[in-house]
């Protein structure tokens, strides 16, 4: 590893349906105020909830800024938990998003896999931010709901061989402010952080033996 800065990218979703205020977008806008560290290059963005945008807009991030990692971030009305996604799917986008659009093949990638896993291991961030006395509720879950944040996490898992993450935030005050989410954004994010500079050590020095 050199000594130059890590580029990282978070985005969150603009409103839609009943979330006139996006917790997504609140909690990364709290980040971004937070920061990752003096060593850490944050960049947000707020992404439509639209297919035909999604499909152009994050292949432009990871060519942009070629980051460590992309996280995305969405809002689930069913969480009362902050949710870490383990893997995006592929098929079954039947859900109309802002311009009254889904896909004709309701799928991501024609031709991709059906589920692709994060390179990360969201058991061991769990454990490890749940440990450190956050005092804010963290899950795992391997459905990221088949709308605009799993077609979303998919995407950017399918460009970044896995190099990326998602988390689902409950919607504001659903018990937790968004202070609070900008904090566990945080403590997540640099733990996500740590595991690949720890995965990329181990690749390093067996390459070097």
């Amino acid at each position: 590893m050199d000594n130059s800065n890590q580029t990282v990218v978070v985005t969150g979703f603009e409103p839609f349906g009943e979330h006139t205020i996006n917790a997504s977008w609140v909690a990364v806008q709290e980040l971004k105020k937070l920061g990752l560290g003096k060593d850490i290059d944050l960049h947000v963005y707020e992404v439509p909830v639209d297919y035909q945008a999604v499909q152009s807009l994050i292949p432009s991030l990871w060519k942009q800024y070629h980051p460590q990692l992309v996280v995305h971030v969405g809002v689930s009305g069913m969480a009362t938990t902050v949710t870490l996604e383990k893997c995006g799917r592929n098929h079954g986008y039947k859900g109309l998003d802002n311009s009254r659009f889904c896909p004709h093949s309701q799928c991501c990638i024609e031709g991709g896999p059906d589920c692709i896993d994060s390179v990360i291991d969201m058991e061991s961030v769990c454990k490890r931010v749940t440990a450190s006395g956050l005092g804010i509720a963290v899950s795992v879950s391997k459905d990221a709901g088949r709308y605009l944040c799993d077609f979303t996490y998919y995407t950017s898992l399918y460009l970044s061989h896995g190099h990326s993450a998602f988390i689902h935030v409950p919607p504001i005050e659903k018990p937790y402010s968004g202070v609070d989410l900008g904090r566990a954004l945080q403590a997540i994010i640099q733990e996500m952080l740590d595991m690949l500079d720890q995965t990329e050590e181990k690749i390093h020095c067996q390459c070097v033996h």
